[in-house]
């Protein structure tokens, strides 16, 4: 054991269904420790037999960043490493072992005291077979001192310190989520819409409003608010300004401007020609369009990329049988049938038990032998 005292630190309500699971999950860390933000259900006290340190601290008006700031002062002052996570959240067998290599072993950039963060695999969404779709890069692990929680929603965890702050990438550490289907997300818009009014220039917040904007379908409040965003000085994360792209390129798509919505997409393609879902989400519409040669193209350039984003998103459908299955489609219409069925192929190796995929690999083979 390398020495280092790791707490798990949560906040909660209404969760009993979890409990189990989650501390489970959790049981490698030196201490658990969870606010209960007001449950109505026996959370606290399961919480508190499966061995959490419980404290129960009622946040009205509603915020994440209060919430978590609450919780991030409950964890004892001699914690070195303190890893936030949720109730519906589980860590893969081994997790504290990996944490611990990569925070004894990482070796500081700047010279002297150092503060280190750190940034593991994260599961946002799981397939029906249990395999990773949306992926990204998390950011709940820091060192006990020096942090503190930021923003209404969407929050994030702030280094105030005075040291260098370096961030250490936990290869093997990885976090799945386990969401309640039905939990709402109603509170995000109007604490999304309070976070811009009161810091108008913080660009992540005008981000986020314009995304969940979309999701609302609000197409034009989202096109208007990407706008907004990417006009921000500080709006300068091209990973961030792809993704704003592509949600505009999506909301005109929804109103049904064709042009604008190709117009986005290469745009947000210009902004990170590395990343593949820009490609593969033009693809999807050009295929709705019956644009072949342009839904052909897209997708073998989305097939170039061979390497998942360590610093944004990636969607499941940009890394599955998706691009190969689209490639096959618009060769075939191309007539291109040799290659069409080397795609074809390529997605049901991905997919082995699609039915759809199945069929039109027969059909391709049909195609060739005529």
């Amino acid at each position: 054991m390398s020495g280092l005292k790791i707490c798990v630190y949560a906040i909660c309500k209404n969760e009993a269904s979890f409990v189990d699971s989650w501390m489970d999950s959790m049981n490698e860390a030196d201490l658990i420790v969870v606010t209960d933000t007001g449950s109505e259900d026996d959370t606290v006290e399961k919480l508190k037999e499966r061995g959490a340190i419980v404290y129960v601290d009622i946040v009205k008006p509603w915020r994440f960043d209060v919430a978590r700031n609450i919780s991030l002062d409950h964890v004892p002052e001699d914690v070195d490493i303190c890893v936030c996570t949720d109730l519906d959240e589980r860590f893969e067998p081994g997790w504290r072992k990996r944490l611990e290599e990569a925070w004894v072993n990482h070796k500081p950039v700047n010279k002297g005291a150092v503060a280190k963060t750190g940034r593991y695999l994260y599961n946002w969404s799981l397939k029906p077979d249990g395999t990773p779709d949306i992926q990204f890069y998390y950011f709940k692990v820091h060192q006990r001192k020096d942090f503190r929680w930021k923003c209404p929603v969407h929050e994030f965890v702030q280094y105030c310190g005075k040291s260098p702050l370096e961030t250490i990438y936990i290869d093997g550490m990885v976090l799945s989520h386990y969401p309640d289907p039905t939990k709402s997300r109603g509170s995000y818009l109007p604490l999304l819409e309070l976070a811009v009014a009161e810091t108008p220039g913080d660009e992540r917040m005008r981000y986020y409003l314009g995304r969940e904007y979309m999701y609302k379908s609000k197409w034009l409040e989202s096109i208007k608010t990407l706008k907004e965003y990417l006009l921000l000085p500080t709006a300068t994360w091209c990973d961030e300004r792809c993704a704003a792209m592509r949600w505009i390129a999506r909301s005109y798509y929804r109103l049904g401007k064709i042009k604008e919505a190709y117009q986005w997409y290469f745009k947000a393609i210009a902004e990170v020609p590395g990343m593949r879902d820009p490609y593969v989400e033009f693809a999807k519409i050009c295929y709705e369009q019956s644009d072949w040669p342009m839904a052909y193209y897209l997708t073998l350039e989305a097939l170039k990329i061979k390497e998942k984003s360590r610093t944004f998103v990636n969607m499941g459908y940009s890394w599955d049988y998706t691009p190969d299955d689209l490639c096959a489609i618009a060769s075939y219409r191309l007539g291109l049938y040799s290659e069409s069925l080397d795609h074809a192929k390529a997605a049901l190796f991905l997919a082995p038990d699609n039915e759809r995929l199945k069929s039109n690999l027969k059909l391709i083979q049909a195609a060739i032998k005529e």
